[in-house]
């Protein structure tokens, strides 16, 4: 007995059954995340030392009435708020691309040197100029985390081939080493510096007003364009080299321009809060596991839902040890490790 020929309507109904299927997830995901993060903004602007309710957090938004809540929600908490977010997009973003650059599903934007370099500038600026402030070295802190970046992706490559994710990996490391022995004796040798870096390196944005948020967000705003340009080339790359060459892509110049957004985000993040972990790390992870690998979703996926992370990581950091503030990266590190761990021991971790 003959069996019966599968045709080709049999053939394509699972593959279109899971493309629907993917596509609802992807929908799903980017709703719950935008309905997270506006919580958020809205627990953010309400909770800190002196609650204030929701009603009249949207009552002195909509007319600013110089009263006290007034003052605390649109001097303070505003700016704040709006920081978190840029700054949750930045890292999110920086991590998706760090570990699309690697194809290591667990690097962090600090491989690259990011957070070393700018920990380097910040003492360097503290001990040899007396900067003061986290408005006077932010400068000095994302040039430092640029300069770090160059060092590596230059020592990744040579004049003939271009940086291959190993050698990246392998240069970051080395020059995130060596900046932190130097780091370390700076801080040793300097009182000054040692108090500012130790409320720096901790990460927080407690004080941060409009003039912190506006001299970082344009870099913000262009590594994330940029690296929502380089989605479909990263995509290519991530089939391998030469594939990636036969279907157009430049390699060298995809790498290059992927460390370029690196170092605006992660750079000018970094510069304003602090060394924040994790959010680099866990959150591409997540998005990963609910759009699939294309970047073209995991970019956008990361960048929405990274900033309701550092959201509540930060409103945790306000109420836990009320009416101090515990810094909003001791929080990130606290909450978002041992959920990566759960997840490492319970996924079996494949190269990208």
């Amino acid at each position: 007995m003959s069996l019966p020929k599968a045709s080709r309507t049999d053939l394509e109904t699972p593959v279109r059954s899971a493309s629907v299927g993917t596509a609802r997830r992807r929908g799903i995901g980017l709703a719950v995340a935008v309905a997270v993060v506006a919580t958020g903004v809205a627990v953010s602007l309400a909770v800190g030392s002196n609650p204030i309710p929701p009603a009249r957090v949207w009552e002195v938004l909509v007319s600013p009435d110089g009263s006290f809540e007034a003052i605390v929600v649109q001097q303070h908490r505003l700016p704040r708020t709006l920081l978190l977010l840029v700054v949750g997009a930045a890292l999110g973003v920086a991590g998706a691309l760090m570990q699309s650059l690697t194809r290591n599903p667990l690097a962090d934007p600090g491989l690259l040197g990011i957070n070393a370099g700018a920990s380097l500038a910040v003492v360097t600026a503290v001990a040899a100029a007396g900067a003061v402030g986290i408005a006077v070295y932010l400068w000095f802190a994302f040039a430092g985390a640029a300069l770090a970046a160059i060092a590596v992706y230059l020592l990744g490559g040579s004049a003939r081939t271009s940086p291959t994710p190993e050698r990246l990996a392998l240069a970051g490391v080395a020059i995130s080493m060596t900046i932190s022995s130097l780091v370390q004796t700076v801080i040793l040798a300097d009182q000054n510096a040692f108090n500012e870096f130790r409320y720096w390196v901790a990460g927080s944005v407690e004080g941060r007003g409009f003039d912190i948020l506006l001299t970082v967000c344009w870099f913000i705003a262009a590594g994330l364009m940029l690296a929502l340009a380089l989605a479909p080339a990263l995509n290519a790359l991530a089939l391998g080299e030469t594939t990636g060459r036969a279907l157009g892509v430049n390699v060298r110049r995809t790498r290059a321009l992927a460390v370029v957004a690196i170092t605006l985000l992660a750079g000018a993040a970094t510069a304003a809060a602090g060394p924040i972990m994790f959010i680099g790390l866990g959150v591409p992870y997540l998005a990963r596991s609910v759009c699939g690998p294309d970047q073209r979703w995991v970019l956008p996926f990361t960048m929405i839902s990274a900033p309701a992370v550092v959201l509540a990581a930060d409103v945790v950091a306000r109420i836990v040890l009320a009416p101090a503030e515990v810094p909003v990266g001791v929080l990130a590190a606290l909450m978002g490790g041992p959920v990566f761990v759960l997840i490492v021991r319970r996924r079996r971790i494949e190269a990208l």
